[in-house]
This record gives structure tokens, C-alpha cells and sequence, in this order.
């Protein structure tokens, strides 16, 4: 199952730790919690625009 995992996308461990390397070497192991936190609030914002397009798509289609 590990193996499964480091795969993704056709990338094996040694590409995974190279990348993993070069993010800390642009961003710095400071910034990366404050990069994290951004990415979350953004996929929750996205997540929440979405429910809220459904969410308007019902009402109309129940109005007609």
C-alpha cells in the first residue's frame, strides 16, 4: 500500500523526496505552515462556492 501511495502520479520516491527538497529550499520551513494554512482556506472557500452554486440550483429548479 506504501508503495501505492509514494506512485502517484508515475512518481516514485526519489522524485517525491527531490520535490519535497526543492519546496523547502524556495519557501522555507517557516513559511510552509503559513502556505499550508492559505491552501486549506482556499479549498474550503472553493468547497463552500460550490455548495452554495448547488444549493442555488436547487431553489431555481424548484421555483419552475
Amino acid at each position: 500500500m506504501i508503495q501505492t501511495i509514494l506512485a502517484i502520479g508515475g512518481l516514485g520516491t526519489t522524485e517525491l523526496i527531490a520535490i519535497v527538497v526543492v519546496i523547502f529550499l524556495l519557501f522555507g520551513a517557516t513559511r510552509l505552515p503559513q502556505l499550508a494554512k492559505a491552501l486549506g482556506q482556499s479549498k474550503r472557500a472553493f468547497k463552500d462556492g460550490l455548495d452554495e452554486g448547488e444549493e442555488e440550483a436547487r431553489k431555481e429548479a424548484r421555483e419552475k
